[in-house]
């Protein structure tokens, strides 16, 4: 069956995008930078998206893995043609040999689809796993194929040897690579990978959802949702990220012993929780450091209004959309120079950037308590950030890479 025409008479182009991370129903809150991306280019007047999003389940299949067994449901999300194979995963110890195992399952499922409506070009949404594999499966299908780096898929894969070799092996038959920041972008270079076909690709952002909210009674209504007591006028901090040691909330929580009426609120889940919870308590600041675990996406915006700063001291990232988010928020950023940190605090209106040791974390804290921006100045520093000009700037990309082949 044909491709639908765009309103110039051409047949939409067809996108098949590959992310092992993308929300589904037992994990809605994975990946949704990834499907609101999809998203707005779906949107898009002569752009079509389908997204094999492959789920990792082991043989036998406990506790976590059996719900997200029960969420391997394919349809139509917000625009996006959603396909959720599964795959055997060994946990811990299948990093190596993932991409192939990937490939192999996502390809009889990727040859089908072709066939019935072509595709014009392939996508992997991470560089690892997603990258390798979705270069074996563009080899099958004679297509060419982008990949995009995000961060922790350079910053830890690239240190392995075999995600490294995979990944350099991968990008070499690009067509084109994506990095979220210029910063991700040189490591991707300094990894032996062609700068000239990499293009930066910021992130988006809900402009709607992400925005000043009104201060009186906010913090109030925020603690009675959340069903605590919180200061209606002590500072009150927030982390926005998975609970693990790369995001660093063990400086943040080791930061309160020199704040002794400041309040803390983690958003996130994750492995360090158990030692953060820990730590806190035995600071004897258990009672002001708040674990929120993932929350609901419209609850957010509340959490970072109400802040007074977002504090999040990453030993590594490409560019968060955490950070993106809390400026259009109109709070400010107390954040290491990691990744493209410095792309986002280009003066002090967004924030400072600090080294990441319990003392300058804590004095960046302080600093930017004793000399906080209006919210609309602070929120001023995204408004280069919305969805719509990430798919503005991925459909050029993408037309550039498909009349360059078909050339």
């Amino acid at each position: 069956m044909p491709n639908p025409a765009n309103r110039n008479g051409r047949p939409a182009r067809r996108v098949l995008s590959l992310s092992t991370l993308y929300p589904n129903s037992t994990n809605p809150r994975f990946g949704t930078f990834v499907a609101r991306s999809l998203e707005a280019l779906a949107a898009r007047n002569g752009w079509e998206v389908t997204c094999i999003n492959p789920l990792g389940i082991p043989p036998i299949a406990f506790g976590k893995y059996r719900a997200l067994k029960d969420a391997a449901v394919d349809g139509v999300e917000n625009g996006v043609d959603v396909r959720r194979p599964t795959f055997p995963l060994i946990p811990r110890f299948g990093g190596r040999i993932n991409p192939a195992i990937i490939a192999r399952k996502v390809l009889p499922l990727a040859q089908e689809l072709h066939a019935q409506t072509p595709f014009d070009i392939l996508d992997a949404q991470f560089f690892y796993p997603d990258g390798p594999a979705i270069a074996s499966i563009a080899k099958e299908l004679g297509l060419p194929y982008s990949i995009k780096a995000r961060g922790a898929d350079i910053s830890y894969w690239g240190k392995q040897d075999y995600g490294a070799e995979q990944m350099l092996d991968a990008a070499s038959g690009a067509a084109g690579l994506l990095a979220v920041s210029q910063a991700l972008a040189d490591d991707m270079a300094g990894m032996g990978m062609r700068r000239e076909a990499i293009t930066v690709h910021y992130t988006g952002l809900d402009r709607d959802r992400f925005r000043p909210l009104d201060h009186v009674g906010l913090r109030r209504k925020l603690g009675q949702e959340l069903g605590l007591s919180l200061p209606s006028t002590a500072p009150l901090l927030a982390t926005v990220g998975a609970l693990i040691p790369r995001k660093g909330q063990e400086l943040v929580i080791g930061a309160l012993a020199d704040l002794t009426d400041a309040h803390l609120l983690l958003v996130g889940k994750g492995e360090d929780e158990h030692h953060l919870r820990r730590l806190a308590a035995d600071m004897g600041a258990a009672g002001r450091v708040h674990f929120l675990g993932s929350v609901d996406h419209n609850l957010l915006p509340v959490i970072l209004s109400a802040a007074d700063l977002m504090v999040l001291p990453s030993a590594s990232e490409g560019l968060a959309n955490a950070w993106v988010e809390s400026l259009a928020c109109g709070t400010p950023l107390v954040i290491t120079d990691a990744g493209g940190a410095r792309e986002l605090v280009m003066g002090p209106e967004a924030g400072t950037i600090v080294e990441r040791d319990l003392s300058s974390v804590t004095q960046g804290i302080r600093h930017m308590l004793a000399n906080l921006p209006s919210p609309r100045i602070v929120a001023a520093m995204a408004k280069r950030f919305s969805w719509e000009a990430n798919a503005g700037a991925l459909a050029q990309y993408y037309e550039r890479l498909i009349d360059r082949h078909a050339g």
